[in-house]
């Protein structure tokens, strides 16, 4: 039991020793400064212990790249020794050991070492390390970048390469980036880039590489800096030819113009430079230039029924050439045409002049009917007519020369046989009677076996 008691007494003690030893007694806000030449840099140190209370003694070294090291400052809380070749280069504070260079150059570039022995008062005998390392970069300002392009004339495309390089006259580990129409461009199959970005080749050269370049050069303290824009003028094409035209109706490759009409006909291609165009007429095995240009003008009087025709597009720099056949069709376009209008519309003029037609005649139809038979003339007729008359019967065996005279027929709502009343009979009439009478017929001859026929 003695003998485990004083193993966790050591351990206890040796881990107080460690954390006190790692405690942070310095610190230092930055350990990487980007420092620009010609600028004075701070290497700021902050003291977490009260200098009262402790005495201290350390040095601040510097090592360069290459490997060398010197040590520049040499202090206690008391004295200070600067090395006489960076008296007029450094400044030492004491209050909290920190240091700065008032005017960098690039070779005071490297690590900044800081070795710190600290001895509290109420621990005599005791002392603490503590080291830091800075580490410090110092770089020349970028100046504007400059680009250059070979070969300086435009090229064709599929035909040719192009470099481009970029260059600054002042600035250290300068980063370039290539812009295409202000787009980052990257590595592809076709743009390669040297290991630092300052060379960019494209190989081969297509349509879509024609624009204007920009070039931007960047170090840890400079922005990027643009360079002045150079265009990349590439020649290509033709391509995406078509023919167009504002008159007639097209159906794919199809136009139909009417007998009589000056239709015009645009060939349009995609290419640099501009292209220069033929209008062939094509007919059986034989073809025949009509003309150059851009534009054909044809008067359709003059074509037969149906006509092929291609318009050929040639880039007399790219050596290359594109086709475009159509059929033009001479018809009359009166109902196909104004059929193809009303397509797009959800009611046709056709349809709305059939409506208002028969509207119009129905309307007609009403009043004509309304004026000349209108019911409650009739039922005022028998109203008006006595009682012996209206009840009066017939045989239908009377002499027939006895059947001549007037006869009332009434409406009677519900039976198909009164909706027929004969509107012709008032007609005849009305030249006679009163616009207020009922409605007769006259009956000139009945034949005896209608009637029994009708009783039956």
């Amino acid at each position: 039991m003695e003998a485990v008691g004083r193993t966790a007494l050591l351990v206890c003690w040796a881990l107080g020793i460690l954390t006190e030893v790692t405690s942070d007694f310095i610190h230092i806000p930055s350990i990487v400064h980007h420092g620009t030449e010609g600028k004075p840099l701070l290497l700021s140190v902050e003291v977490h212990f009260p200098l009262d209370d402790a005495e201290i003694q350390g040095t601040w070294s510097h090592t360069r790249p290459s490997g060398s090291r010197t040590t520049l400052v040499t202090f206690t809380k008391e004295a200070t020794i600067t090395d006489m070749m960076y008296r007029n280069h450094l400044h030492f504070e004491k209050p909290n050991v920190s240091l700065t260079i008032w005017k960098l150059g690039l070779d005071d570039e490297g690590d900044y070492h800081l070795s710190l022995n600290i001895e509290f008062h109420n621990k005599t005998g005791r002392v603490i390390k503590e080291e830091r390392t800075v580490h410090v970069t110092v770089d020349a300002p970028v100046s504007a970048p400059v680009i250059q392009k070979y070969p300086s004339y435009a090229v064709v495309e599929d035909k040719a390469n192009v470099t481009w390089t970029c260059s600054v006259e002042r600035g250290t580990r300068v980063a370039f980036q290539w812009l295409r129409n202000n787009i980052l461009l990257a590595p592809s199959k076709r743009h390669h880039f040297s290991q630092d970005n300052s060379t960019l080749f494209i190989s081969p050269v297509r349509k879509e590489d024609k624009g204007t370049y920009h070039c931007v050069a960047s170090n840890p303290v400079s922005p990027g800096r643009h360079s002045r824009p150079v265009e990349l003028n590439v020649y290509y094409g033709p391509y995406n030819l078509e023919v167009n035209s504002g008159q007639g109706l097209r159906t794919g490759e199809v136009f139909t113009i009417n007998p009589g009409e000056l239709a015009f006909f645009d060939c349009q291609a995609d290419s640099n430079p501009p292209n220069s165009y033929l209008w062939i007429s094509k007919s059986r095995n034989s073809t025949k230039v009509i003309t150059e240009g851009p534009r054909l003008e044809l008067m359709s009087y003059r074509l037969a029924q149906a006509e092929e025709y291609l318009c050929r597009a040639f880039n007399n720099v790219t050596q290359k050439q594109e086709e475009a056949q159509f059929t033009l069709v001479v018809a009359s376009l009166g109902t196909g045409r104004e059929k193809h209008i009303q397509e797009g519309h959800s009611v046709s003029p056709l349809a709305v002049i059939t409506v208002c037609s028969l509207f119009i005649i129905s309307c007609m139809l009403l009043v004509f009917l309304r004026r000349n038979c209108h019911p409650k003339r009739v039922l005022m007729s028998i109203y008006n007519r006595p009682l012996s008359e209206q009840k009066k019967p017939r045989s239908g065996h009377e002499d027939a020369t006895e059947d001549f005279g007037i006869y009332e027929f009434v409406s009677i709502p519900g039976k198909m046989e009164s909706a027929q009343v004969s509107c012709r009979s008032l007609a005849r009439l009305e030249s006679v009677q009163d616009m207020h009478t009922t409605i007769y017929d006259v009956i000139r001859h009945v034949p005896e076996t209608q009637s029994h026929s009708l009783l039956n």
